[in-house]
């Protein structure tokens, strides 16, 4: 259970794939899966980023300290 990907299995996956698919297919099906993780990866690191704007400000103003006069 806990190999469940080993390369046989992604070679009989890749075999079922070009048997179903043929083999002028398979590259544009490749292409269109890399853009969609390229642009999933690109939409999540845009939710993590923030951007310099939005950014809380937390810097500590100390003011001169008092004197024995006030």
């Amino acid at each position: 259970m806990a190999d469940l990907v080993s390369p046989i299995h992604i070679l009989l996956l890749l075999i079922v794939a070009l048997l179903v698919f043929g083999p002028r297919r398979l590259p544009e099906i490749g292409q269109g899966i890399g853009k969609g993780i390229r642009e999933f990866r690109r939409a999540m690191s845009g939710l993590t980023d923030t951007p310099e704007d939005e950014k809380p400000d937390y810097t500590v103003k100390v003011d001169d300290p008092p004197t024995k006069g006030d």
